[in-house]
């Protein structure tokens, strides 16, 4: 038993130590929605973008998370928001 609590402590701490040098085992690349990417390009929070839109902060957050999709008058305007951000801010 010892032996076993030994060698999980020096696992832990190689791990610890892995990570603070940046050395990861895996990377996890995330693909955000359209309306989160358009959201980050715009830098706006969801409150602003969700009243920009015209829309509940939480039908944004469901846009965001994949849980519902945008209808096709939200669709144009994020893919639009997607290419021009400024003219979307300006707006």
């Amino acid at each position: 038993m010892d032996k076993e609590l030994d060698q999980f402590q020096k696992d832990l701490l190689d791990s610890a130590r892995q990570m603070k040098s940046g050395k990861a085992a895996r990377k996890t690349q995330v693909k955000l929605s359209s309306a989160a990417e358009a959201r980050a390009k715009i830098g706006m929070s969801q409150s602003e973008f969700a009243l920009l839109l015209g829309v509940s902060v939480r039908t944004l957050q469901d846009w965001e998370q994949g849980r519902r999709e945008p209808s096709g008058a939200a669709r144009t305007l994020l893919r639009i928001a997607l290419q021009n951000p400024e003219v979307v801010k300006a707006a």
